[in-house]
């Protein structure tokens, strides 16, 4: 999977990313990621890539030419590498999307998430002050994400939070692809219901801790047992959250 990230501070990303998970998984090339500088893309030799509102608001706005331009390269080279390694595919047939980063857009959730990890490339807009002018949000992105009601000074770390949600549930980044599926607020059936919520408590050695003892059914050796206890537990939190 191809996950391209547009932003004004490029080195946000080389600590989160130069860790654990996501680096073993981009070192084994299961994740190619690239992270752009949208100065690249400046409208001049200053470097400027923003201008003043019209209408006189206060604060400063991205311009459409730079990230415009820039789309336009990334989507090139991604396909271009399409065209490399898959050459019975000549890039036709692949899965892209152009996602915005933005206070206004759809609130990020596991089964976005999901969703966003069946792409073959990814292109995320980490925009800075006071935001993006319209225009780019109408015509050059497909959809525009929030990850919460709260204000931060700009979109690298929504970007970081969307890249690091989404690239451990493409198979293969986790090891075992069954870790990304039990777990919390990936969707299983209970009841024969469909449902999304937080996993079952997990325990681990000493079995007694302070006087704490890990429930009896845990260390029973009974995998019926264990197994309705632990869809008693997601019950019981399900019903403490309605």
């Amino acid at each position: 999977m191809n996950i391209d990230i547009v932003t004004l501070f490029p080195k946000m990303f080389e600590s989160p990313f130069a860790e654990s998970i996501i680096n073993r998984a981009i070192k084994n090339k299961i994740i190619n990621l690239k992270i752009h500088n949208l100065r690249d893309w400046a409208i001049d030799s200053y470097g400027s890539v923003d201008d003043k509102p019209f209408g006189g608001d206060v604060g400063m706005l991205i311009r459409p030419e730079p990230v415009f331009n820039a789309l336009k390269t990334i989507k090139n080279q991604n396909l271009s590498v399409a065209k490399a390694t898959s050459p019975l595919k000549k890039g036709r047939g692949l899965k892209s999307k152009i996602i915005l980063m933005s206070a206004r857009g759809r609130k990020f959730d596991q089964k976005k998430a999901e969703e966003l990890a069946k792409l073959d490339n990814l292109i995320l807009i980490a925009g800075h002050y006071e935001g993006f002018d319209q225009r780019i949000s109408d015509f050059m992105v497909d959809e525009e994400i929030s990850i919460g009601d709260y204000v931060l000074t700009g979109g690298e770390l929504p970007a970081m939070v969307i890249t690091d949600a989404v690239a451990r549930l493409v198979p293969g980044v986790l090891g075992k692809d069954k870790s990304s599926q039990i777990e919390s607020w990936s969707e299983i059936e209970i009841d024969g219901k469909k449902i999304r919520t937080v996993e079952y408590p997990q325990y681990t050695r000493p079995q007694d801790f302070m006087g704490y003892k890990v429930p009896e059914v845990l260390v029973s050796g009974d995998p019926k047992k264990i197994k309705k206890w632990q869809m008693d537990q997601i019950k019981e939190k399900q019903a403490q959250t309605k």
